[in-house]
Formats: structure tokens, sequence, C-alpha cells
């Protein structure tokens, strides 16, 4: 391009100039990269000192202001953006505002502070037909701008303005996916069974994260009629958590009448009876309803002086609230579902018990009791052989009945195969995990259920690693894949079981990858991992968490020999 400060007399070079700049705008959908390109251009094409852009929000509020000419220090020293008022409210819609001095305008009201003299100015809107998207601001060219400058600046803001919309469009879409993401990550850890304060936690931490806030907070039902912020992350969380909310306050209005609402400022809002949140600026509140009910209120937060939330920012704001009340919803009928099978599953238990193991032990209570008599009477001992033996037997099978209660109460499907549990298992992770993980079971060197594998190899497996230790492995493979459903972000999960050998040397090992996110630096919480050590311990094995051999991913290693001992 034409160093800054220089005249264009080649009318082609200059054209073919103006051509590149456009072309260059419309090369990227980063908005910050368009704006600076556009200041950039500007300044170069026209020979101008100093340019900057405004970009308006559709309240006609400075949102970005990207400069070129002035250098950071100075630019922090002067502090916010300029307003669109004084010389800067003059600048038309259509067409130009060109200054020989911008001091002898009659609106001009004086600079800030700080602000470097400046005489000749040349203003032009940014727009797409009669939307106004900011205003370009150029001054000090020497000897003054001219009639090209004035067509030039209209030309490039034109495709500066179709940039721009296409970069806010995109930036938009982007917003709407993430979002989409945070709901999905939301369900799948309701899905594997996360405990409902770790996901309130998680819709917090991600809603603030997707929608470019300080502070996000929920506001849930508390006792009697009050509705608490109960879960807070980011600023200001000390203050906020255990906050009431009032009655008549926004929180509950948008709760009780299922509308979303954008404030501009809390710290100027007049009816603001909560001290806590006076130190914010724009805040959004998003309904948490499914099917009419209220579960409670996502509250999203800035700094004052920060950007307003848009009308996109609460549509799609409110979309995820929607679908984390919708989660939440199921998740307690999941539950009500499973207390109400826990307690249909008790009363059969007290059947079974009743009708088999209690009466059994009855009629032998019986038998004793006629032994005793008939001892009693002098009855020769030989007699009462038959009666004793008979007992005997029916404390035997009352026992193993009540061993097999036992043993379904802790598992329905214990009595199934080894290799049915895992792949049951391998089956039911399809839903938190979003796709199906890989399962491959190998017996000493074979691959189950491959061209090579012997029909006896199913039933092996159940006979070498016993219904203790069948138990504990099918608890790891749990737990490892539902780690990888809430934690790894992964695309691909592979599940290996190897059982080979006998006696001392025999031994299974249990292998679950993912090519996830990773180990986090530190873990909160480390109770499932904790269990799968000490399920290693009771059969004398190991059990190790570390990253891949790629280094990227997590690699879960639990093994342990046939011949351990489970300890109590």
């Amino acid at each position: 391009m034409t160093p800054r400060g220089t005249d264009h007399h080649d009318g082609s070079l200059a054209a073919a100039d103006l051509l590149q700049a456009a072309l260059g705008l419309a090369s990227d959908l980063d908005l910050p990269t368009v704006l600076q390109r556009f200041v950039s251009a500007s300044a170069d094409l026209t020979g101008a000192k100093y340019a900057a852009i405004n970009v308006l929000d559709a309240r006609g509020r400075s949102t970005t202001f990207v400069h070129t000419g002035i250098d950071d220090r100075l630019a922090a020293m002067l502090g916010r953006p300029p307003h669109a008022i004084g010389v800067l409210g003059s600048i038309p819609s259509h067409g130009t505002l060109r200054l020989d001095d911008l001091m002898h305008h009659p609106t001009f009201k004086g600079f800030p502070p700080n602000h470097p003299p400046m005489g000749s100015f040349l203003g032009a809107a940014v727009r797409v037909r009669d939307r106004v998207f900011g205003y370009l601001y150029l001054s000090e060219k020497a000897g003054g701008f001219t009639d090209e400058d004035d067509e030039a600046v209209i030309t490039l803001a034109a495709a500066a303005a179709v940039a721009i919309q296409n970069a806010q469009m995109y930036a938009e879409s982007e917003r709407r996916e993430h979002w989409l993401r945070a709901g999905q990550q939301i369900t799948t850890m309701l899905l594997s069974g996360a405990e409902e304060e770790e996901v309130l936690a998680q819709i917090a931490a991600s809603s603030r994260e997707v929608a470019g806030a300080d502070t996000a907070a929920l506001v849930l039902p508390g006792l009697s009629d009050t509705w608490v912020m109960e879960i807070v992350d980011g600023v200001g969380a000390d203050e906020l958590i255990g906050t009431v909310m009032p009655p008549d306050g926004r929180a509950r209005t948008v709760l009780r009448d299922g509308n979303g609402l954008v404030v501009d400022s809390l710290s100027r809002a007049r009816a603001m009876r909560v001290d806590a949140m006076r130190q914010f600026g724009p805040a959004l509140y998003a309904p948490m309803q499914s099917d009419g009910r209220g579960v409670g209120v996502l509250v999203l937060l800035r700094r004052s002086g920060s950007a307003p939330f848009g009308p996109s920012d609460l549509a799609t704001a409110e979309t995820y609230a929607a679908q984390a009340a919708l989660a939440l919803v199921l998740a307690e009928a999941r539950h009500a579902q499973d207390v109400a099978a826990l307690l249909d599953e008790r009363e059969r238990i007290a059947r079974d018990l009743h009708d088999l193991a209690i009466q059994q032990l009855f009629a032998t209570g019986m038998q004793l009791e006629t032994v005793r008599r008939r001892a009693a009477r002098g009855v020769d001992p030989s007699e009462l052989t038959g009666i004793v033996e008979d007992a005997l037997d029916n404390v035997d099978s009352t026992v193993r009945q009540i061993r097999s209660i036992v043993h379904a109460l802790r598992d329905p499907d214990a009595s199934a195969p080894l290799a049915e549990r895992l792949r049951r298992e391998a089956s039911l992770a399809r839903t938190g995990l979003g796709f199906a993980p890989s399962l491959v079971i190998t017996v000493d060197g074979r691959v189950l259920d491959s061209a090579e594998a012997l029909d006896g190899d199913a039933g092996a497996i159940d006979d070498r690693v016993g219904e203790d230790m069948g138990d504990d492995v099918v608890a790891v493979v749990r737990e490892g894949l539902a780690n990888a459903a809430r934690h790894a972000r992964a695309t691909a999960v592979a599940v290996r079981i190897d059982v080979g050998g006998e006696g001392p040397t025999g031994r299974i090992t249990v292998e679950v990858e993912d090519d996830g996110a990773g180990l986090p630096p530190e873990r909160d919480r480390k109770s499932g991992t904790d269990n799968l050590a000490a399920r290693a311990r009771r059969h004398g094995g190991t059990f190790t968490l570390g990253a891949t051999s790629e280094g990227r991913g997590t690699l879960l290693t639990w093994q342990a020999p046939f011949s351990g001992r489970a300890s109590a």
C-alpha cells in the first residue's frame, strides 16, 4: 500500500490499492482482525496520521474501539472510547463529514485530557443498507482530505460493514455452538450419574465462560417460599452465595413470568435491594424452566463498564437454561424412579426371606423341637439321627437361599457371564460418551468372538477370574468409562481386557484408554480412583492412572493375579 502521508497521483494505483484493501477485509472472520485491517487500510489510503473505528450496539453504545496512530500507553491514558457526540455525533449516516479543522466546527466540545491535537478530519458511517455498525474517524492529513479520500473511505466502509457483519454472524454462531456443547456436557454428566451439586456447579462455570461473564449464579429454591443464590462462580462469589432474592425482584419476576431480561447496569439501577450485586454493571437473567415448572434462574454478571449483554446473548442463555432445567428434571424423575425400584426390591427381598428362608428355618426349628421332646422321654438316640440330619440339610439349604438373595441384591446382573456383563457396560456407556467405546476381550492371546477363539474361552474367563474378582473388574470398567464421559471430552475410548495364564502365574489386566484432554493439573474429586486402587489391593494387584504413550489422553490400568486372596 502507499505509505501513510503520501498523495495518490496515479488513479489506477489508488483503485488497485482500494480493491486490495477491500478484498483483505473480506478474507477474515475474526472481528478484531477485520477492524484493525480496516483502520490501517483507511489511514494508508488517505494518508491520515490517526484513524479509528467505533463499533456500536443496537442502542448506539460503543462496544469496540480500534485505533491506529496512537500508542497503547497514550490510549490507556485517554481511558474510555469517545461518545458519538459533538463533532463525532455530526457524522451523517450517508456520505461523509469532512473538515479542514474540526476545532472550528460549531459542535466541537474540546479534547479530553492527554488527547493529541487534531485538525483536519474525515468521518463516515460504516453501514450495510440502513444499519449502521459504527463510525470511522480519520484525522491529521497534511494538506487536508480530498474528494478522492471521500470516495475511498465510502467504498472501504461499505466493504468493512459487510466484513463486520459476517464476522459478527460467525462469532454469534460460534457462541451458539459453545452454548450447545455446554448443554450437552450437562446432560452427559447427569446421564453418567454425576452428583447434582457437581452438575449445578458445572452449569454455572460453563455459562460464565461461554457468555464472557465475570460471574454466574444459580438462584434455586430455599426454605419455605424463598429463592437463594446457592451456586456462584466467579467474581464476588463469597459475597453473593447465600443471598436471598427479594420477592418482587428481577430474579423472582423472571421465574414467575418465564421471560428472561437484560439489565444495562446494576450499579446504576434505582431499584437494587441486593447490595452485593451493586458492584456489577451489565446483567442477564434467564429462567430455568421445564414444561412450565420453574427450577431456578441463571444470572450472568459483568463488571461495571463492560459491554452489555445483547438480544442474542439472552436468546442463547435462555435456551441453555431451559436445557439444563430439563436435564435436572429428568435426573430428578430418574432418582424418584430409582427410589421406587429400590422400595419394590426391598419388598421382593422381604417376600423371598419370608416365603423361603424364614419358613424353612421355622420348619427346621420344629424338627429340632421334636428331637428335644423325644430326647427328654429317653428315646434311643439312633432314632433321632435321621431327624437331626434332615434339620442340618434344611439349614444348609436356607444358608444357600440367603446367600442367593444377598448376591442378587448386590448386583442383579451378577449371574450373567463376565464377558456379557462387560459388553453391557460398554453398551450403556454409549449414552454418556455420545459414541460407542470399543471393547476387546483377550483370553491367552485369542480375541474373544474372533475366528481364532475357542468355544470355551468365554467360560474360561469366569472359571479363572471367579465371582468376587469379576464384580471388581466390572466396577473398574464402569468407573473408567464414567470418568471418560465426565472429564475427558474424548472422541474415542478403548476398553481392553486381557486374561492370561492359570494358577500362580495367571493374571487379568484391564485398560481403559481415551484420546481426550488428559488429567487436570489438580483433581478435587478422587473417590472413584481411590476405590479402584482399593479393589486392586484386595487381590494383590496394582492400579495406575496417567497419560497415554502418545502424551494425549488418559490410560487407566488395573491388574490382579488370579491367586491373589481378597481381604476384608
